[in-house]
């Protein structure tokens, strides 16, 4: 099997050694996605609900970039910096995965790399052989 690694400008780039993502055979990992605007660079004004959407928006453009799609998401992680947010998150991934939705661990956290952000995701898909 080969590894490939996932990299492109139409997603967030922090200038942080990690990779976007990672294909790895029928596996694709998407690295931790933030609600930064891929764009501008910075975190995006508005609410949990509003980084959710961003933070989902970066997730798939890095799943098309490994030949994935929502759809083929069988399992997120979900660090949050205030549990009291469960309800809103899940609000807006019910537009992102409206049926059979993926495996989720949600965790609440102390910080995340930026104080502005209050959301992070990352996810594994699997493609059909």
């Amino acid at each position: 099997m080969t590894r490939q690694v996932i990299s492109t400008d139409q997603g967030p780039r922090t200038g942080l050694p990690y990779s976007q993502a990672i294909r790895h055979g029928d596996l694709v990992y998407v690295a931790g996605q933030v609600a930064i605007d891929p764009m501008t660079g910075k975190v995006v004004a508005g609410d949990v609900g509003a980084q959710t959407r961003q933070v989902l928006e970066n997730m798939k453009t890095m799943l098309a970039e490994g030949g994935a799609t929502l759809e083929d998401v069988v399992k997120v992680t979900v660090f949050i910096r205030n549990m009291a947010d469960f309800k809103a998150i899940h609000e807006v991934r019910a537009q992102y995965f409206p049926k059979d939705p993926p495996a989720s661990t949600m965790v609440e956290v102390s910080r995340l790399v930026d104080d502005d952000l209050l959301i992070e995701i990352e996810a594994t898909a699997v493609l059909e052989s």
